[in-house]
């Protein structure tokens, strides 16, 4: 895994799993508090054979596995991350675009046949209900035949899916529990309407997540006083290496530039927010190797004084 080396946890589970003592079960079993893991961190539908995988993030709360956006690959990461699929509960999604769900529907089958017991709970914009209903209907044969013949029990009613209606900058309270109250606002990603960011608070930290969207001074005000700020960047100089590649994209410039934050803006939203760590995720473009660092990061240093993390896929932010 390419960014083991820069967390210990995953290093650890590393180790421990060559020497085949302890299984990602077992690791995921003793978590406690609330740990973010970076499962995909590339922004885009597009799936290439290196560099980073689709969107994706986690949040585990005393061991429950809440996973926001199902890009493609998610199920391979949360895996590759120690979480045993059959433990997933929670699924947030951002907005529909496909890098943001196309993997929705997988990641429900795959915790099913991973053994999943238990009800999943997803929660997203306005047709998701339609989403989980379509694809249900989409592997009905499949669904219908394991119930038969392996004698699972009927995924479709393992699955509760919420359509979350959220209008504007003030805070909707998503899910409620012992453990986390999960708020979400509107944030501004043209022409979706319902795109959003979600916060976590946990009693032990608060997180949250931007989605897509452009310069949003209302994200400043959700986030305040957050522990942890997960923002998408854009670097806009490396636009034309997209283009070039998408011929049939003739006006996904114009999106972009519309719809996502360059690092300026980055900067300046956390700073408004005054949080204490600000996580680089969700980047434009994210498969092309010469972005350094300090290329992503400079921008951003010029309006935040804070600490900031360059996200990685598997990267666990401590």
């Amino acid at each position: 895994m390419r960014y083991i080396s820069r967390r210990r946890f995953l290093l650890t589970l590393s180790a421990l799993l060559a020497v085949g003592t302890v299984t990602p079960e077992a690791v995921d079993a003793q978590s406690h508090g609330t740990r973010l893991i970076l499962l995909g961190t590339k922004g885009g539908p597009r799936v290439t054979g290196s560099g980073r995988s689709n969107p994706a993030t986690l949040v585990l709360i005393n061991g429950t596995p809440y996973v926001v956006d199902c890009g493609s690959g998610v199920s391979r990461q949360l895996s590759a991350a120690g979480v045993a699929l059959n433990r997933v509960r929670v699924i947030l999604v951002t907005h529909h675009h496909s890098d943001h769900n196309l993997e929705y529907g997988g990641l429900i089958y795959n915790a099913w046949a991973s053994g999943l017991g238990s009800r999943i709970d997803a929660y997203g914009p306005p047709g998701l209900e339609d989403m989980t209903r379509a694809f249900f209907d989409y592997m009905k044969l499949d669904i219908d035949t394991r119930i038969a013949d392996e004698g699972r029990p009927d995924l479709r009613k393992l699955v509760d899916a919420h359509d979350v209606a959220v209008e504007g900058a003030k805070p909707v309270v998503v899910l409620q529990n012992d453990d986390v109250r999960i708020t979400a606002i509107t944030v501004r990603h043209p022409p979706i309407k319902h795109a959003y960011a979600y916060r976590f608070d946990t009693k032990d930290r608060s997180i949250v997540i931007s989605g897509d969207t452009t310069y949003a001074p209302e994200l400043a005000e959700f986030a305040k006083g957050a522990d942890v700020l997960v923002h998408e960047i854009m670097y806009v100089p490396a636009l034309d290496s997209i283009l070039k590649r998408l011929p049939n994209a003739v006006t996904l410039r114009e999106h972009l530039l519309a719809s996502h934050s360059v690092p300026e803006d980055v900067g300046k939203v956390a700073a408004a927010a005054g949080v204490k760590t600000l996580v680089l995720s969700h980047f434009v473009p994210g498969d092309d190797p010469s972005i350094t660092e300090e290329m992503w990061t400079a921008g951003v240093r010029r309006e935040f004084k804070g600490r900031v993390v360059v996200g990685a896929d598997l990267m666990e932010i401590d």
